[in-house]
This record gives structure tokens, sequence and C-alpha cells, in this order.
């Protein structure tokens, strides 16, 4: 056997590495289009997000020509991905970024490797290596130590929002598990599309039986809407799935880690703001954490 097969595909490293990069801005974006003020309910921001980026995903697939109608099975799978990833993950960290901020939902976040990981042991009957549980601490870690200078700070938080977060991510995480898991013969964007539609009727049937008021976005709202859109719906998460579909789940996973050192590295390059001993040593926890994981993938590939 060579050791060519044991190496993670280039395109799925490149879809990761987008996520890497996108998805760090996102919790800001959120918290500007949710907050006091804002005119967004976080359920039908997230519906109109979604609808407007499953149409235009379903658009661009049905020019390129791509088979658009799932089986049963397949929408079986694609309305409970898209339900735990969009609505079970995503909204409720909309939901939960009117109470807290937006770096806390970020860190939180932060431990959603460390449930896939749980997770998948119980799912394979097999604990992880001790290779894998150290570099995943390691990594959360690092994101705490990233962020321990917002933390000493004082944030805005509450019990709801902090317990609505760590449900989103234990959803986001069961929901990506799944797509990892259940391969479908659609193409990666055609699932991106349908499971941003599930995502938006499932927002939309909560706003409605919550009764959120209509949306009155302020022009700044509107620019975090559009950007989510764009960048969030469009870009990024057509990459993370992509990147489900060709590397491990925890590989992916780290995503979670890289997310908010990626937005310190792009605040530090475009807004000039400082760079501390809290962000070296954060971040290098988190690099080396994120190493581990690669390498214990790689050897279990191997054997």
């Amino acid at each position: 056997m060579t050791h060519e097969k044991h190496h993670l595909p280039l395109a799925g490293l490149l879809h990761l590495f987008v996520t890497y990069v996108v998805w760090g801005s996102t919790y800001l974006a959120i918290r500007v289009a949710v907050r006091e003020g804002a005119g967004w309910g976080p359920f039908w921001m997230g519906a109109t997000r979604v609808f407007v980026a499953a149409a235009a995903l379903f658009a661009f697939n049905r020019l390129r020509g791509a088979r658009l109608k799932p089986t049963r099975f397949e929408l079986g799978i694609l309305a409970a991905t898209g339900l735990l990833l969009w609505v079970g993950g995503n909204g409720a960290v909309n939901w939960a970024e009117q109470r807290i901020d937006s770096g806390l939902a970020a860190l939180i976040v932060g431990s959603m490797p460390i449930w896939v990981a749980m997770m998948e042991s119980l799912m394979d009957r097999r604990r992880p290596s001790l290779l894998l549980s150290s570099s995943l601490v390691i990594g959360f870690g690092g994101l705490l130590v990233l962020t321990y200078p917002m933390l000493e700070d004082g944030v805005r938080a509450d019990l709801l929002g902090v317990m609505a977060v760590v449900f989103a991510a234990v959803s986001w995480g069961f929901g990506s598990i799944i797509v990892s898991r259940r391969p479908l013969a659609l193409d990666p964007i055609v699932i991106s599309g349908w499971q941003q539609l599930v995502g938006g009727v499932g927002f939309t049937v909560i706003a409605l039986l919550v009764r959120e008021p209509a949306p009155r976005p302020t022009p700044e709202a509107w620019a975090a809407w559009a950007y989510l859109v764009v960048f969030g719906s469009l870009l990024a998460y057509t990459s993370f799935v992509y990147a489900l579909k060709l590397l491990p789940t925890t590989v992916v996973m780290t995503y979670a880690y890289v997310n908010p050192a990626i937005a310190v590295l792009l605040g530090w390059l475009i807004l000039s703001e400082p760079i501390t001993g809290y962000t070296v040593v954060g971040m290098t926890l988190i690099v080396g954490g994120v190493y581990g994981v690669f390498r214990d993938k790689g050897k279990r590939v191997a054997n």
C-alpha cells in the first residue's frame, strides 16, 4: 500500500480553509443583525437568509444541469440534517446572541470538536485515542486563552443564552456526523441548497409559532444580513458540506477552534488590532491541537 492513499485530499483541505477563514467573522455579523434595536428577529433573519441562499444555489445548479430532485431516502437525510444544522445549530445561536456576546458564543461553539469526538466514540463503541483526546483539550485550552482578555473584561450573558449555544454546538455536531456518515449521490452544492431550504421552512414555522415581529432592519443590520447570505451561506456553508464529504468529521470540526484565531489575525492585518501574549499562546495551542487531530486521523487511515 502506498503512502499517497493516507493523505487527506487537497480539495477537502481547500474547502476546509474557506470554512476556517470565513466563518470566523459570522458570529459578529449575527450579533450585529439581531442585537436590540437592529430590527431583525433571530428566526425571520435566519429564514430570509437561507431562503435567498437556497434560491441562488438551486438556480445555479439548474443552469449547470445538476440533479436537483432527491430520492425519498435522500430527502429524509436532507430534512434531518437541515433541521439539525440550521434550525438547531444556527437558529439557537441566532436566538442566543440576543442575550450573550458574539465572542462568548464563539468560545462555547469551540467545544464542538469535543462533542463530536464523544458522539463518534459512542457510535463506534471505541474510545478516542490519547492523541485525539489530548489534541482536543489542547485546542480548546488555546481557545480559552485566546478569549481570556475578553472574558476578564466581562461579557454580557445569561444562563439561557449559554445553554442555547451549548445545544447549538451539539445539534450542529450531530448533523455534521450524519452528513459525513450518510453520503448522498447529490452534488454538495445541491445538498447545501436543500438543507438551507429545509432550514428556512423550520425557521419560518418557529417565527410564526412564537409570533416574532415582522423585521424592520436598520441599514447596518441589512449589511450584516447580506454578508451572512453571501459569505456565510453561499460560500462557507457550501465549502463546509464539501469538506464533510471529503474529510473525517473530527478534522472538519477543527474549524470551531480556528475561526476565532482567524478573526484575531484579520483584526491585526486589517484593523491593526494589537497582538498580545494571550494571542500568541492561545493561537500556538490551537495550532498544536489542530495538528494533533490531523496526525491522529493520518495514523488511523494508515492503520
